[in-house]
């Protein structure tokens, strides 16, 4: 018998993220799904179109029931993000006190900021049921690397309010096995944390070699970056890159493409014309998750990259599922979870993150390769994601769960 799940996520639909088809997935499977999350705004931290304090509070998608409570758009700056964030644990805290909704279980989908999980501990609390946490982003080593916050108090404090989240938690599902170690450090019992991989939504497959207007193919070598453009990317290694690769005589065979939006977009279209690389990059508008087959299809690689440090070795993005479902060779500029899994699958190059030569020469290797070698990549990457990131099996192992608690 199917279970009522309320998620609580700051993000959903029309924001691109994978909770989305993780709850039309639950509807298919006969769950009751009711979402409280914000007024759309990320990335570019501006309210979408149509929706509004006073417009669109209440929608379905897909037979999801959505609830969005206020909140402060993000907009440019480190003040209006702390707004953000703080917003949506304010207008929490009074809907839990009013809800009428009644839920078997809660689900709370764990991208930054962590303070929007207490919105969902708070409720399970009230109603005496299970809660699970779905951790993408550690914190406070999130906002250590990525923020460059230090301060020992507010680190501290932040700290103080992981440990009170994932002491409420029924279980703690993790996207990679790099953070079950960092969340065990911190007192939660073993048996209370289990790897979860993320998984790619079904539109992720391989598609034949084509060109499409963003992305023609006109004999350049096409490496494209997908997906938000914020600083925990390190995307500033790729004009870096661009200016070896231009000195080595280069810079009229590549071509990367950069395709999304995003905090750190103007500042890397800003270091591309400084180091006089422009002809070497194209900026693609943000485009609708179900495209990007299309654009990797016109790509002879992708692109993965990840900032130096002890907090992103143990992460793995949610566009490495999406890029192997694609069946696409992979160079990634990462450390950590991120290259064993890329290196175990044989699907591509991986290269210490911030290590702009290193990088440059693996352009030149994968430019050296006959295609047949390339293409072997693609389906390693493809058979890798089908043995170890499967819906299906995960989907079904999340529902034993549901029914265990």
């Amino acid at each position: 018998m199917g279970k009522h799940i309320l998620v609580v996520s700051q993000y959903f639909h029309p924001e691109q993220f994978r909770i989305n088809d993780i709850c039309t997935e639950w509807v298919k499977r006969g769950h009751r799904v009711t979402v409280v999350t914000g007024i759309p705004n990320y990335p570019r931290g501006r309210y979408y179109d149509g929706y509004g304090l006073f417009r669109r509070r209440k929608e379905i998608y897909e037979g999801v029931n959505i609830i969005r409570i206020p909140i402060i758009p993000r907009g440019g700056n480190s003040v209006t993000l702390c707004l953000n964030y703080l917003s949506f644990v304010v207008s929490g805290f009074f809907w839990k006190a009013t809800a009428s909704v009644n839920a078997d279980c809660v689900f709370i989908f764990g991208v930054s900021p962590m303070t929007q999980a207490l919105v969902g501990v708070w409720y399970a609390a009230k109603k005496r049921i299970p809660c699970y946490l779905y951790v993408q982003d550690l914190w406070p080593e999130n906002v250590q690397a990525v923020a460059g916050i230090t301060n020992r108090l507010v680190i501290g404090f932040i700290g103080r309010m992981v440990d009170y989240i994932y002491a409420r938690c029924t279980r703690i599902f993790v996207t990679s096995e790099g953070f079950i170690e960092a969340i065990r450090s911190r007192g939660v019992v073993p048996d209370k944390i289990e790897y979860w991989p993320q998984y790619a939504e079904d539109f992720y497959r391989p598609l034949p070699r084509r060109s499409v207007n963003e992305i023609p193919r006109d004999g350049l070598f096409n490496i494209t970056f997908t997906g938000n453009i914020g600083n925990a990317q390190g995307l500033d290694i790729l004009p870096q890159t661009a200016v070896l690769l231009k000195n080595m005589g280069l810079s009229g065979r590549v071509r990367f493409n950069i395709v999304g939006d995003g905090r750190y977009k103007e500042k890397l279209i800003g270091l591309v014309n400084q180091r006089q690389v422009s002809e070497m990059f194209r900026f693609i508008p943000k485009q609708s998750a179900s495209r990007i087959p299309e654009l990797l299809a016109a790509s002879d690689v992708a692109f993965l990259c990840l900032m130096e440090g002890p907090f992103f070795r143990m992460t793995v993005p949610a566009k490495l599922q999406s890029y192997m479902a694609c069946g696409i060779p992979i160079i990634a500029s990462a450390d950590g979870e991120t290259s064993r899994v890329v290196n175990e699958a044989r699907a591509g190059i991986c290269c210490p993150a911030g290590d702009a030569q290193k990088l440059a020469e693996a352009i030149t290797d994968l430019l050296n390769l006959p295609q047949q070698e390339l293409d072997k990549m693609g389906a390693n990457a493809r058979s890798y994601y089908e043995s170890h990131f499967s819906k299906e099996k995960l989907l079904d192992r999340m529902d034993r769960c549901f029914e265990a608690d």
